[in-house]
């Protein structure tokens, strides 16, 4: 071979080779695909409800907001420490999640807009389950059924039903089950007096400016059990209301979460003493089946 063929031989041989390496540099490789389960939500599920659970773990903390003057679920006691049967309920759950608990306080008229808002993960602060509320947002399972009464001071023998308090000025909570009970079974009362808190609603039926107070059954009993003799239950229930934890729509995997552990502490005891440290009772066999 000729020193002319050589060279063009290897110049063709340099060009087919800087081809080939062009070649391999310009291909893109293959995505990673994610393992199954990982990194996508399941079918029909939105990405915010798979990430629920997993970003309170992330946070290492589960928010929940409530009514902190609202006795026996979740009040202040001499101390200003923040006690009662949700706060005792509360830290057990959050524990079992591998998380804290954190309280926050707001007004309870404003609670589901802050919810909404994400204030907080969830309501916590015995609130009722209605058809109303459960447009907005979704509740775990019922853990206290509750039921809406009239209560008055013990010496008052005046007031037996609903009927008897046609002219009477009536008090009760605002953004309560209470205020929408009495909206819709007293219609003939004097005044219906709404209150930020339950304990103001109290004070005032105490010294006499209030005649009754439309209250849920649970809360009543402890101001029964703690003020003996100074008030007395008016046998008439206005309405019957389980009791719940309010969540948002889209974080069905905090909910799932949260109902697992509820009914774990039923079965294993946990909500029994619980429950008895603060109602006297085991609340959980008056839920229903």
């Amino acid at each position: 071979m000729s020193f002319g063929k050589k060279a063009a031989t290897a110049l063709l041989l340099v060009f087919l080779l800087a081809a080939a390496l062009g070649a391999a540099g310009c291909s893109k490789p293959e995505p990673a695909q994610p393992a199954a389960g990982q990194g996508q939500a399941p079918e029909g599920q939105a990405p915010a409800a798979q990430d629920a659970l997993a970003r309170v773990k992330a946070a290492g903390k589960l928010v929940a907001g409530l009514d902190d003057a609202f006795p026996p679920f979740g009040f202040r006691n001499e101390k200003n420490e923040l006690v009662g049967f949700d706060i005792d309920l509360g830290n057990e759950l959050a524990q079992r999640l591998g998380v804290k608990m954190e309280w926050q306080p707001t007004e309870w008229s404003g609670v589901i807009p802050s919810l909404k808002s994400k204030k907080f993960d969830v309501i916590w602060s015995g609130m009722s389950i209605t058809e109303e509320r459960k447009k907005e947002i979704n509740f775990s399972i019922p853990y206290v059924a509750g039921a809406q009464i009239i209560i008055t001071k013990s010496d008052n023998k005046s007031i037996n039903g609903r009927a008897d308090l046609a002219g009477k000025v009536v008090g009760t909570q605002l953004g309560s089950t209470g205020e929408e009970a009495a909206k819709r079974e007293l219609k003939n009362v004097k005044e219906l007096k709404t209150f930020d808190a339950f304990t103001e609603a109290i004070n005032d039926l105490n010294i006499g400016r209030l005649d009754a107070v439309v209250i849920d059954d649970v809360t009543a009993n402890y101001y029964l059990k703690t003020q003996p003799g100074a008030f007395r239950i008016v046998d008439d229930v206005l309405s019957y209301e389980p009791t719940g934890i309010g969540i948002r729509k889209e974080d069905t995997t905090l909910l799932d979460a949260i109902n697992k552990e509820l009914k774990a502490m039923i079965a294993d005891g946990t909500y029994a003493k619980i429950s008895e440290r603060w109602f006297g009772t085991d609340m959980s066999k008056h839920l229903p089946q």
